[in-house]
């Protein structure tokens, strides 16, 4: 990443009262905002939507515009450098290796200065006259963060694809149940945080998934989050809309990696008992395979029990629970392991018995595998990836 030229700074400070229609005082105390551009390819519309974004500035809000040129191969790099020249609030910073939107505002958002930080696609789809209203609810003093929904609205916005709406609505939806927010638009580009808020979040997405990383880091730091409606210009592909069916897997692989750790013990269990299902199938295919070969009972339950374990350890470092949360990688292994003998050896004992029972060797091994799945569960949750569960909502201290 290189640099073209340090940002200016202004006065900051937060201001002292909102009147009954949310108009900002005149004589508010001036804030100032710092607005990270990802850009990337954004020949045609980067002077533009630079131009509107400082057409928000006022007596009462200074602006940081924190270009990021995420390597782009057209003339986006040249136009931001002729921006920079012209405007004291600009700052220009480059990736040399293109990384995606999420790697371009963690560069971004480590720069900020300001007392609140927005996020500006570099294309026109919002309108950044938006931002003020954002504001209102963190100036005030009641928020920490402030989304912007382009369904809540009551503004108008370009109608477009249905199935991006329907995916959007399954995406936010299954992101609200895992965060216990009630947002209406979890992917909207319009999230403006206080500064040493977002500064805080450690974000690990390079690409779209930031926006179901950033919804669930913010959600398990139980911050006071606002929504309000925006307007929104939608592109087309033809026009240079880039995100596609590989971001919305993405989403929701994010949208389970980044919140199952943290959500309520009983939803917890619905998905370890999925990712315990499809271990189950691989530890009863593995089981009738090796009997089917000829390997004896106790060395088919005892190998195919470490296979399913080893399907089930992947998956819930993956999906369900964080690595690493309170042993390091040796020691957490170990424990695993401690709770995986633990429960072979009660596995090896149940199909045993129900063999002596008369049952068939497939039907006790799925009774077997039914009764480990609880303890599985159990030992994972409780002794090898413990979590403490999120504190109430409430306003958090910053530092």
């Amino acid at each position: 990443m290189t640099q073209d030229k340090d940002a200016g700074t202004s006065p900051s400070g937060m201001p002292s009262d909102y009147s009954a229609v949310h108009e900002i005082p005149r004589a508010a105390h001036r804030v100032k905002l710092s607005i990270i551009i990802p850009c990337y390819n954004e020949e045609r519309t980067l002077q533009e939507c630079v131009d509107r974004v400082l057409a928000i500035q006022d007596e009462t809000l200074a602006l940081e515009l924190i270009i990021v040129d995420d390597c782009s191969r057209d003339k986006s790099a040249e136009i931001a450098r002729s921006l920079v020249e012209r405007s004291p609030e600009l700052l220009l910073l480059r990736h040399k290796v293109n990384q995606g939107k999420g790697a371009a505002l963690r560069t971004g958002i480590a720069r900020a200065t300001g007392d609140f930080v927005a996020i500006q696609d570099a294309d026109l789809e919002y309108d950044p006259m938006d931002l003020k209203k954002l504001l209102i609810p963190l100036r005030s003093g009641d928020a920490d963060v402030v989304l912007g929904s382009r369904f809540l609205s009551t503004e108008f916005r370009r109608v477009l694809y249905f199935w991006h709406s329907v995916a959007n609505g399954v995406l936010t939806t299954l992101s609200n149940m895992l965060t216990d927010l009630n947002l209406t638009d979890m992917e909207t580009c319009y999230k403006v945080f206080r500064r040493e808020i977002i500064q805080r979040v450690q974000i690990e997405e390079n690409r779209f998934g930031f926006e179901p990383e950033v919804v669930a880091k913010i959600a398990q730091m139980r911050l006071r989050v606002y929504e309000t409606g925006i307007t929104y210009r939608g592109r087309t592909y033809a026009e240079g809309k880039k995100i596609g069916m590989k971001d919305a897997w993405r989403a929701l692989y994010c949208i389970l990696k980044y919140n199952l750790p943290k959500v309520p013990l009983p939803v917890q269990f619905v998905f370890y008992a999925c990712i315990g299902g499809l271990a189950a199938i691989v530890n009863l295919l593995c089981f009738v395979f090796l009997l089917g070969i000829g390997v004896g009972l106790t060395l088919s339950t005892l190998v195919a029990f470490f296979i399913a374990a080893g399907v089930n350890y992947y998956l819930s470092i993956t999906l369900l629970f964080r690595h690493g949360a309170r042993w390091n990688t040796i020691t957490e292994i170990l424990a695993y392991l401690t709770v995986v003998i633990t429960v072979s050896v009660v596995d090896l004992g149940c199909t045993h018995g129900f063999v002596s029972l008369g049952m068939d060797p497939p039907l006790a091994k799925i009774l077997s595998t039914i009764i480990g799945l609880s303890l599985n569960f159990a030992g994972r949750r409780f002794i090898v990836f413990p979590e403490k569960s999120n504190p109430d909502w409430k306003p958090q201290d910053p530092h």
